[in-house]
């Protein structure tokens, strides 16, 4: 189906729609969390993107990333109409992923993105979040070790 706007009629009428997260995702990692005991974060603080879950003691952002939505690498969701809009739409949210982990880096915070289809395994993405943690909590401290250079 063709669009019946112009692309600054698209463009303006997709600005005004506000996100309001993606409850499957953040739900589901919600759920682990608790069932597996991890504590000491928090949804909903405002910081630059937007984070899913903070643990703002250990100052580490975790963001779920819907396949689809930020092109994961090994779903390769591709979009099966519209694809030059959804590709480039697609493009963008993976710059803008890119942007976000730079300024929070520079402000002093470590950025983990879990995949959606990850969700599948959650011993898997628990030992990944509390790894991420312990790093980050490591970093905290000043005790942060950086690993030695590749030979490669």
């Amino acid at each position: 189906m063709a669009d019946n706007m112009s692309s600054e009629q698209r463009s303006f009428t997709m600005s005004r729609i506000r996100s309001r997260g993606n409850k499957t995702t953040e739900k589901r990692l919600e759920e682990i969390l608790r069932a597996y005991g991890v504590e000491g974060w928090k949804s909903q603080m405002d910081l630059v993107g937007k984070p899913d879950f903070v643990f703002k003691d250990q100052r580490l952002a975790v963001f779920v990333d819907g396949c689809f939505w930020h092109g994961c690498p090994k779903c390769r969701l591709a979009p099966k109409t519209n694809v030059e809009y959804w590709t480039n739409k697609i493009r963008r949210n993976r710059k803008r992923d890119r942007d976000v982990k730079r300024i929070l880096a520079a402000e002093g915070w470590m950025v983990k993105r879990i995949w959606e289809h990850s969700l599948k395994s959650p011993k898997r993405v628990v030992a990944t979040i509390k790894g991420a943690i312990d790093r980050a909590s490591t970093a905290v401290n000043g005790l942060l070790v950086e690993p030695p250079k590749s030979s490669r």
